[in-house]
């Protein structure tokens, strides 16, 4: 299994790009948004899916780890394949798809290339539950957000622990942003034992 792709884009073209490792090209299918921030000659990281079917090999490609396993928890939804995952990714950011789900927004997955309303109904009933709360994007006066940005680095050092893409969300709930990567972390992890 390809976890992730590290090397310098050589070319860009449709919603794919091609990442050099060290003399190898690795073509890697991109979110919209993946896609538009890649540019050709500089270095860049992804996190991979390697999709394996009977005819072809594919990789699907994402700047965060948060990206991927929403992918991830996307394609294990009846009739969302990888290209329709990929299609409801590329409808924004990372954290609006995933606060949509969460507050059962299928009208927004359905904006996605591909996807009818009733694949749109399935994705938010199968995945309310397991993309973590709703939440808000304001501040309070203590600078404890409601909002949890897609390219947190606390969110993802807690997937990187083993925790799911919802404990993460809930266990870094109430912490303020303003705190270190590191404090935010300890704080979460204190708060779940």
């Amino acid at each position: 299994m390809i976890a992730h792709v590290s090397g310098v884009v050589v070319e860009k073209f449709g919603s794919s790009v091609i990442v050099d490792v060290h003399g190898i090209g690795y073509e890697v299918q991109l979110a919209a948004g993946d896609f538009d921030n890649a540019q050709v000659e500089s270095s860049a990281k992804f996190y991979t899916y390697h999709h394996i079917r009977e005819q072809s090999q594919e990789l699907f490609g994402f700047s965060s780890l948060i990206a991927k396993k929403l992918f991830e928890l996307l394609i294990t939804v009846q009739g969302v394949g990888p290209k329709a995952a990929l299609a409801i990714l590329s409808l924004g950011n990372t954290e609006s798809v995933r606060n949509a789900i969460a507050s059962n927004d299928s009208l927004f997955i359905t904006r996605a290339s591909g996807v009818g309303k009733k694949t749109a109904e399935r994705v938010v009933v199968d995945l309310s539950d397991k993309v973590g709360h709703a939440i808000r994007s304001d501040v309070d006066n203590f600078g404890i957000s409601g909002y949890i940005p897609g390219n947190d680095e606390a969110l993802e050092a807690l997937m990187a622990l083993g925790y799911s893409l919802n404990d993460a969300t809930k266990a870094l709930e109430g912490i303020s942003t303003e705190l270190s990567t590191s404090d935010r972390v300890t704080q979460a992890l204190r708060s779940k034992s």
